[in-house]
């Protein structure tokens, strides 16, 4: 059996750290938590799990703070989380079991991260994440913000979640001063750093500055391929802000340029289409979608939802409006037996139940 060392750091997080240890505590054979400058009564809750407590001046550099975290590690592996993250109940024995059986030549163990959830609490949005690393292998975080370990070794991809459960919001602007921060003290963004501040820049609704900085990160030929998708689906949603469906669109169909069409994508077209009222081309993007099959393991971001619920419920709605109502319900029912409890399914099955008394 491997022994387990839990590396963390923390900052005001009184609301969700017992939350995160109580799901964790007997799983772990060590808690490291380090704080970066609470003022709540988080290191009050963190010393009821563990006596290695530290403090962390923070310094706008995630990386600095993470790496110091694993660098008080003394167990065989390693296994990070943020405070608001959670291990469910089945993750909880499946996490014991990978504990007892892992083979000790893996390096690195990526788990699943389901960090988007629908109206009944369902997973729709998550991706792997480099999660359980040897601690021998000295890996380091790099970069100030959107932080990542540069990875070496052998690596397996195990079906474990960390949940993440965030209650509120932290500071919207936080990411995006900390990039400027850099810019204006002279560092040049790599291409993943790059990506990410074209995010930031979006996300604050900074569109025109976020379309110029998507630019340059998808006309440099380095650069990850999930992040250059995503880079094209990121700045669909700018130009559809600015209203300037062309470009839009054509953002779209530059993802063709870096690999074959994900349903996340093909999504994106069939609502360009639906908002148009161009529903048989929306039919074409939308069915498109739902033939595409699902591989968690490239490493990108992935919505679950693209790969067939999205596409079924709105192929319902788009036959409709072509008269259709055979193909209408024939979807209706595929997004239900997806999601039985889910209102837009529910309010059309009694739409459509409701039409064929007439």
């Amino acid at each position: 059996m491997i022994t387990l060392s839990l590396c963390m750091i923390v900052k005001d997080e009184e609301r969700v750290l017992k939350r995160c240890l109580d799901s964790v505590k007997d799983i772990v054979d060590e808690i490291i938590i380090v704080d970066t400058g609470s003022h709540d009564k988080t290191k009050d809750i963190a010393k009821q799990y563990t006596d290695k407590l530290y403090d962390f001046k923070w310094i706008d550099d995630f990386s600095k703070a993470r790496n110091f975290s694993f660098s008080k590690a003394t167990k065989d592996y390693i296994i990070w989380l943020d405070a608001d993250d959670v291990i469910l109940e089945d993750d909880r024995i499946k996490l014991l079991n990978l504990k007892k059986k892992l083979d000790k030549s893996i390096d690195i163990v990526l788990l699943k991260y389901n960090t988007g959830f629908d109206e009944n609490g369902n997973v729709n949005f998550s991706y792997y994440r480099e999660r359980i690393l040897k601690r021998e292998k000295n890996y380091q975080w790099v970069s100030p913000i959107h932080e990542v370990i540069v990875t070496s070794g052998k690596y397996v991809h195990k079906d474990i979640a960390i949940t993440h459960k965030k209650i509120g919001y932290p500071d919207p602007k936080r990411n995006l001063r900390i990039f400027e921060k850099m810019i204006k003290n002279g560092d040049t963004l790599d291409p993943r750093q790059q990506f990410y501040y074209a995010r930031e820049l979006y996300y604050n609704k900074k569109y025109k500055k976020a379309i110029k900085n998507f630019k340059i990160f998808l006309d440099n030929k380095d650069g990850w391929i999930e992040n250059k998708i995503n880079a094209c689906a990121d700045l669909y949603n700018c130009y559809i802000d600015i209203n300037d469906n062309t470009n839009a669109f054509l953002s779209l169909t530059r993802s063709f340029l870096y690999d074959l069409p994900r349903a996340e994508i093909c999504c994106q077209l069939g609502h360009f289409f639906f908002n148009q009222k161009l529903y048989n081309n929306a039919i074409y993007w939308y069915e498109k979608a739902s033939t595409i099959p699902l591989d968690t393991t490239r490493g990108g971001f992935y919505n679950l939802d693209c790969y067939n619920f999205t596409p079924y419920i709105q192929l319902c709605i788009c036959y409709y409006n072509i008269g259709d109502i055979s193909k209408a319900i024939k979807y209706n029912d595929l997004a239900g037996k997806v999601k039985p409890t889910n209102k837009s399914y529910l309010l059309n099955k009694t739409f459509f139940d409701n039409l064929s008394k007439k």
